[in-house]
């Protein structure tokens, strides 16, 4: 079977994510380009493609990627413990990323592999709250939507509030959520 050019080039997913981050982080996202990662690397630009279909795949990968830091929640955790701990992990990480968050803010979350890895524990939590199937995307979303927002307030130019003070908030926040969407009885 004939190797692919990325394969020819000894290139990983890894090293083209790792580029990406490097060139996003100097030149922004108007600056990340197949063309700026491949120069980045020292290949020709269809060498990436073994790796990552375009820009847009690429951006999404670099996000997802980043969630492989995480660790998903424990299924069989506390619920809401777990569900709170899960969120706030991703504060603090989001916090470390600060270049990432528009982007976080932008897609709504990332979608891949490493988003499903968190999604899936976080769903088998919510049915132990009693949150039923048809609630549990919307209350994930809600979820994320709230911590990408908390996130972008705690990394903006100039805060009004500290990002502890941020945290705090969104961990009151993410209490009202669960509560809120735990079933009536």
């Amino acid at each position: 079977m004939p190797r692919t050019p990325g394969q020819r080039a000894g290139l990983t997913r890894d090293a083209v994510l790792h580029a990406a981050r490097t060139v996003f982080a100097e030149r922004g996202l108007d600056g990340l380009s197949m063309r700026a990662v491949a120069k980045d690397l020292g290949v020709a630009p269809n060498a990436l493609y073994s790796h990552v279909a375009d820009k847009e795949s690429l951006v999404d990968a670099l996000l997802d990627d980043v969630l492989g830091a995480l660790d998903p929640p424990d299924p069989g955790a506390e619920p809401m413990a777990g569900l709170r701990g899960v969120m706030l992990a991703t504060f603090d990480l989001l916090g470390r990323h600060p270049d990432l968050v528009p982007l976080y803010l932008a897609r709504q979350g990332a979608r891949g592999t490493n988003a499903q890895a968190l999604g899936a524990p976080m769903a088998v939590l919510l049915g132990r709250l009693g949150v039923d199937e048809d609630a549990t995307g919307r209350v994930v979303r809600a979820l994320i939507v709230s911590t990408l927002g908390f996130a972008a307030l705690a990394t903006a130019d100039d805060p009004a509030l500290t990002p502890a003070q941020l945290r705090a908030d969104l961990e009151a926040t993410l209490d009202w959520l669960l509560r809120g969407a735990l079933p009536r009885t």
